[in-house]
This record gives structure tokens, C-alpha cells and sequence, in this order.
């Protein structure tokens, strides 16, 4: 039986035989003569995953779309089961799967269910085969995740193009990761199969390397591949390829298959074989990456994987957002090619990756496809009234195949998210064993990778004990002084003991982690800190407590106290929480630190840090804040406040909100009594120490220009740490006097 159906009649399958098809017109019709039909239905397309899709109906021999005229969600509701799925959780317009190809029919048009029908042939319509539109309009579900009882898929295309790979065929290739050249197969039922290299063009070749994580194609020696083509028995699925080169699948190309099986025959013989240029992320020499430069004007960020993120662009020397308006694919491919990685797998909109802090630089961005920079695509330059940061676009990207998740494991936690750390190593006989690594040093920074390596998000703890995640019989300790930046793909790329050095080498002093799909990021307002910069002479008779707290600088001790003043260079610092998970001190309640001088507990030893430094770098004088009072102070509009400090309350900064810290707090500050007149660095870290886990530390430090005259301050071009661009560094080295002031 070919009809799929609802739940009602989905024990009827056994004896329903055929389905009669009436011809309709915008009111259903009585039947017609020409007997009787049978209906099937597909997804199409570059369906992200196999419950979406362009849709597509098998009528009268042949399949053909669905036309978006009309088109609601009850539409889909219907479609959706006849799928074999409970219902749809959405629908897609301008054939955002890609349109259909070729001389395939637009069916059905201006189709319009209750939601409640078995099929969509007893919706109003236009009728079978009677439409206005043109595939540009071809409409799409996404159907909800859950199939109806009893469902077997009578539907399955045979010659659907879900898995495409390379296969090296030389033994060194197939040694080295990630794999750039090889054969192009596809899925085919159980096996893989050959693509006949017929008419094969770089534009094909295009879309599988985008498929494969790689920005670009070269131009293959197929000499090499003539004789392994003659020596091995190939069965070729797809016959022929005709991409334009800016598809994000293989399956959105018009393809000519072996209706059937998979056959011998193939003009040549030849399979078709695709060499991609890695980015440079995955080159594989060092010469090679240094060749191939990321770009220094669009970045990604909030996401918790490589290749995926918030899309941010640099105008001027100011890094931005891009608004959603438009954002599809094709656009998100250009920036995931430019950036070194594959064509787009996702177009996110709303902010998927967190929102953005500062300006949005570009609007209803429109590419073709071939563009070599997001610049050279049609955008609209954006005023504040058009978009806001909860329309931020984002993008996931194809990335290389790696193979580090096949490394490294965690065991013993109550959830995936969570265990003790194994790592996999080989022995001097050759034979693989896993390992555990040495707890002393291991922090948010190494756990950041792990977790990464996994694919199991953002780290949320560090552990240096795991004794109650005792669940594994490896008790060997193979690794110690691992050291990471964070950065890195897998904990290979990490610093360590050449051997292994352990002070604590039971098992119960191995390392942990606890990872997170989410987390939060914390991001200072540097304008602001421009904007109230100023130096305070205090009388030594009002700092008392802010002595005991140690917000002074040492030779304060030696001051004749109470009598005479310090110096503070104060300035506000608003913390913003742009991530997706609220900031909580890693302490609980229970471990605060009580300040009675100030009457406040503190939640994080150090919060921020303030420094005072030359142009060399040299610093010359520095403060630092416990997170006393870490709360809402204001919330974006929409987000309610969740943390106050009032009444012993719960500490932390909401997603979407910000903490105050005004100057005339008490130390607010950088002590520079000592300081003589010069051109300094002002800097400020928020979360120095990593204490909690966040998904960008990048963004955590600001940096201003100083000047100081020994009565008054100035300081500008404040600017978040990593994002000072070329043409500001420059400015910033060539302040006047700068280097003639140098105060070590």
C-alpha cells in the first residue's frame, strides 16, 4: 500500500488497496473518470533533517511540488501525516529546500485544509496540475519528530541523496585528517556507490567540498585515479550532475539517476573524484596556514562548536551584528566559505546564538552564492528603528571530519554531560589503552576543550577530583600538566608533561568535567567607561574598608593614616550578560565570605580586574573587585530581573540583563598615587581567573587609551580587547608621546 494516512485509518492499511483521486477546483469537486490513482509523498531538497523538506507528490507516474499560495500551517498538519508524523511544527515559503528541478510539475496551488483532513487531495485547490506559480514558490514542512503508530514508509526514494563522502584511495591519504580528495560516493541503501564522472564540472565539485567542510575545490590529476578506476568494479547510483555551484547539498542539483539498482555502466569508467582546498583551521602544513589567513573583518561567536556562531562584521573599528531580515542559506554559505569552513548547513534567525552588544552594521543581506566576501553581497545599511539584537542572524557551518571525538571520553556521570575524563594513548607494543588525567592544574580552560571534542557544548566545571564518578576499571594516570588555552579542537593540541608527573595519582585525583549546551558571556560596556573616567583625590580617613578589602595600592600601608589622600582613577563598569545561560558565582551561599566593614558577603574572590599599564606593557598600577553584590541592575525590554542582592539573595546576571557598577562605589578604582605623568593602557578583565565557565573569554577584557598629566585624565578609543583592528592598533602605537613617556 502506497498511501500513507492518518491515525484513524492506519490499521486499515492491510486491506486499503488504492486510493480514488478526484480532480478539484477552489471547492472540492465530484470525481472525474479517469480512475483511479495512487498517492505518494516525499521531502526534498536539502532537508536538514529527515522530518523537513520540500514537498513533494507522487501523481499520475510522476512527482511534483506544492505551490506556497495559500499555504498555512493546517496544510502542513495534513501533509505532515501523510508523511507518517503526528503533526507539523512548521512551514517554509520560496522554496527555501531549493526548487524543483527540471520539468517537475507544480501539482497543487492554493491549497487550503481545516487540518484535519486524511488527505490533502480533499483540501480546496486549484486543482491537479492547474497553477500560476513557478518553483521559486515551492513550499516546505518541518514536521514534528515523532511518528504515528503502526507508520512503515511506503514512501522511501530509493534514489534520495541523503550521505555524500570522499574515499581516499591511496593508503597515505587515508592516514591524514581530515580527508580533501577522494572518490564521490553516496549513500545507497546499505552500501555506498559511484557517481559517473560524465560531464562532471568544478561546480559540482564546489558543492561537495561545501558538503565536506572545505571553502573551495582544486583541480584534480585524474591520471592518478585511471588505473584504480580500471582495477576496481564500481556501481554507479548517479549518472549525471549539473550543480550551479552555490546549492549547500548535493541533493538540491538537478541529478540523473540509475533508475533501479546501482549499475556498471558509466561513459569511461571513470568515477567522479573531488580534491578540496582545506581552511586554513584544517591545512595541514604550517606553511599552508599561513597561506590561507582567516579573515580579519567578519568573525563568529556564541557558538559552542567550530564553524558555528553569531555572525559579526567589522566596520570602521567597531565589530557588529547582521540583521536577520532575508538571512537564508545562501548568504550564511558565503560567510562559512569565507571563513575557512563548508557551505551553510543552517541559517539561524532570533538571535539563536546569543545577542550581540553594540551596533548592527548590515540589513536584508542578498547573495548569490559566488561571492567571495559577505562585503560584495546586496545589504542595507540599518538604522536603530529597523532591527534589534533579538534579530540577530547566525550561522552553523560544514566542518572537516576530524575524529577526536574517538579520543577521549567521560564515564561515571549521571547524564552525558558529565563524568570523569579518559583519554585514549598507545602503548610502546602498539596496543590501545585508555587513561585517566592527572587532577593538579585542570581547569574551565581544559574542560572547555573536552567538552568541545565531544560535541557536548560549553564547560560548565573543571573537576580536580572524580571519586564519585568511580565507574571504570582504568585506574592508570597517562597524562599530567595539561595546559590549554581553550582553543584548542581536541586535548592533543594542549600543552603537557612530556611524562607523567603526578603528585596525587589515585584515580579519585583524575579530572572531571561537567559540560553544558549553553552558557552565559559577559561582555563590558567600554563606552560607558569612556564616558565616566575621572580622578578622585579621597581623604585616607574614608578608606578604611576599602584597605581591609585591599583595593589600595601597597605603599597606601605606609601612608600616615588618617591624615592626607590617594589618588583613584574611578570610572562605572556595566557588565553585560549577552550569552544563553544566566552568570552565577561558582560558590554557593554557603561558602560566601562575609565583609562586616562593608556589611556584604563576597560570591567570587575577584570579579574584575583593573590594571594600569605603559606602552610596553609594564603595569604600573591596579585594582580589583570582589562580586559583592552581583545582580540585575536592568534588563533588556521583555527580560524580567532574577538576582538581587538584598535580604542574602541569590546572586548572578540574567541572559539579557546587566550589572551596574557605579564610580563612586567603593573600589571602583585604580589607585595611581604613585603614578607619574605618561600615556598609558587602561585595562579592565571581567572573570580573570575563569572562575566561571563562559562562551567567549575573548571578550573579556576592554582596553583604552590614557593620558595622564599628573592633575587630569583622558582616555579614548576604548574597545573590547581582541577587537581592536589593524588601523586602530596603529593609532594606538603613534598616540603623541607615547613612547618617550614610558614609566617602568
Amino acid at each position: 500500500v502506497n498511501l500513507p494516512c492518518g491515525v484513524q485509518t492506519c490499521l486499515c492499511l492491510a486491506v486499503t488497496s488504492a486510493f480514488l483521486l478526484p480532480v478539484y477546483s477552489p471547492t472540492p469537486t465530484p470525481q472525474t473518470a479517469e480512475g483511479p490513482e495512487t498517492l505518494k509523498f516525499r521531502l526534498s531538497g536539502f532537508p536538514r533533517k529527515h522530518n523537513e523538506g520540500r514537498i513533494e507528490v507522487f501523481y499520475k507516474g510522476e512527482w511534483g511540488t506544492i505551490c506556497d499560495d495559500d499555504f498555512s500551517l493546517a496544510n502542513a498538519h495534513v501533509l505532515c501525516r501523510q508523511l507518517g508524523f503526528v503533526s507539523a511544527t512548521g512551514w517554509t515559503h520560496s522554496a527555501k529546500y531549493g526548487k524543483g528541478t527540471g520539468n517537475v510539475p507544480i501539482w497543487l496551488d492554493n491549497v487550503q485544509c481545516s487540518g484535519s483532513e486524511r488527505s490533502v487531495s480533499v483540501c480546496k485547490s486549484r486543482g491537479w496540475g492547474n497553477s500560476d506559480c513557478t518553483h521559486d514558490e515551492d513550499a516546505g514542512v518541518i514536521c514534528k519528530d515523532e511518528r504515528l503508530l503502526g507508520y512503515v514508509d511506503s514512501n522511501v526514494d530509493e534514489n534520495k541523496v541523503e550521505e555524500v563522502r570522499l574515499r581516499p584511495v591511496f593508503t597515505i591519504a587515508t592516514k591524514r585528517m581530515p580527508v580533501t580528495e577522494g572518490v564521490v560516493e553516496v549513500k545507497n541503501k546499505d552500501g555506498w556507490a559511484q557517481i559517473c564522472d560524465n560531464g562532471w564540472t568544478p561546480k559540482n565539485s564546489h558543492v561537495v567540498c561545501g558538503m565536506m567542510g572545505f571553502p573551495h575545490e582544486k583541480k584534480v590529476n585524474k591520471n592518478f585515479y585511471k588505473l584504480y578506476a580500471e582495477r576496481q568494479k564500481n556501481h554507479f547510483l548517479v549518472h549525471s550532475v549539473a550543480c550551479l555551484g552555490t546549492e549547500v547539498h548535493l541533493a538540491a542539483c538537478p541529478l540523473e539517476f540509475n533508475y533501479g539498482n546501482a549499475t556498471e555502466s558509466c561513459p569511461g569508467g571513470m568515477p567522479a573524484v573531488v580534491s578540496c582546498v582545506p581552511g586554513p583551521l584544517y591545512a595541514q602544513s604550517t606553511a599552508m596556514r599561513k597561506k590561507l589567513k582567516m579573515p580579519s573583518t567578519i568573525r563568529l561567536k556564541g557558538g559552542a562548536k567550530y564553524g558555528e556562531g553569531r555572525v559579526e562584521v567589522l566596520k570602521g573599528s567597531e565589530w557588529g551584528t547582521i540583521c536577520d531580515d532575508r538571512w537564508n542559506l545562501l548568504s550564511a554559505s558565503v560567510v562559512c566559505r569565507e571563513l575557512g569552513f563548508g557551505s551553510a548547513k543552517e541559517a539561524l534567525t532570533g538571535a539563536r546564538m546569543g545577542q550581540g552588544l553594540g551596533p548592527i552594521h548590515m540589513n536584508e543581506v542578498q547573495c548569490t552564492g559566488h561571492e567571495r566576501s559577505l562585503w560584495n553581497c546586496r545589504y542595507k545599511n540599518i538604522t536603530a528603528e529597523d532591527c534589534k539584537h533579538t534579530e540577530d542572524a547566525s550561522v552553523r557551518c560544514n566542518v572537516p571530519y576530524m575524529g577526536y571525538e574517538k579520543t577521549v571520553r567521560i564515564l561515571g556521570g549521571r547524564t552525558r554531560y558529565e563524568g570523569r575524563v579518559e583519554v585514549l594513548y598507545t602503548e610502546t607494543n602498539g596496543t590501545l589503552r585508555w587513561g585517566l588525567i592527572c587532577g593538579e592544574g585542570w581547569g574551565t580552560e581544559e574542560a572547555m576543550v573536552v567538552c568541545r571534542q565531544l560535541g557536548l557544548g560549553y564547560a560548565n566545571h573543571g573537576l580536580q577530583e572524580t571519586w564519585y564518578w568511580d565507574s571504570s576499571n582504568v585506574t592508570e594516570m597517562v597524562m599530567s600538566g595539561v595546559k590549554c588555552t581553550g582553543d584548542e579542537m581536541s586535548l592533543s593540541q594542549c600543552q603537557h608533561h612530556r611524562t607523567v608527573s603526578c603528585q596525587k595519582a589515585a584515580a579519585r585525583f583524575s579530572a572531571g568535567v561537567i559540560c553544558s549546551e549553553t552558557a552565559s558571556d559577559l561582555v563590558l560596556n567600554a563606552p560607558l567607561v569612556q564616558q565616566t573616567t575621572y580622578i578622585e583625590d579621597r581623604p585616607l580617613h574614608m578608606l578604611y574598608c576599602a584597605a581591609e578589602e585591599d583595593c589600595l595600592s601597597k605603599s597606601a600601608a605606609k601612608a600616615n593614616w588618617p591624615y592626607g589622600h590617594r589618588r583613584l582613577l574611578r570610572f562605572s563598569s556595566q557588565i553585560h550578560n549577552i550569552g544563553r545561560a544566566d552568570f552565577r558565582p561558582k560558590a554557593g551561599r554557603h561558602s560566601w565570605v562575609w565583609h562586616a566593614c562593608h556589611g556584604h558577603y563576597h560570591s567570587m574572590d575577584i570579579f574584575t580586574h583593573y590594571d594600569l599599564m605603559s606602552a610596553n606593557g609594564t603595569k604600573v598600577a591596579e585594582g580589583h573587585k570582589a562580586s559583592f553584590c552581583l545582580e540585575d541592575t536592568d534588563c533588556d525590554e521583555g527580560v524580567s530581573k532574577r538576582y538581587e542582592c538584598a535580604n542574602f539573595g541569590e546572586q548572578g546576571i540574567t541572559v539579557g540583563c546587566w550589572d551596574l557598577y557605579r564610580h563612586d562605589i567603593d573600589c571602583q578604582w585604580i589607585d595611581i598615587t604613585d603614578v607619574k605623568p605618561g600615556n598609558y593602557i587602561l585595562q579592565v578583565v571581567i572573570n580573570p581567573n575563569y572562575e566561571v565557565a563562559e562562551s567567549d573569554f575573548t571578550n573579556n577584557a576592554m582596553k583604552c587609551n590614557c593620558k595622564y598629566d599628573g592633575h587630569r585624565i583622558w582616555v579614548h578609543n576604548c574597545h573590547i580587547g581582541d577587537a581592536f583592528s589593524e588601523e586602530a592598533e596603529k593609532k594606538f602605537e603613534k598616540y603623541p608621546g607615547q613612547l618617550n613617556n614610558q614609566i617602568s
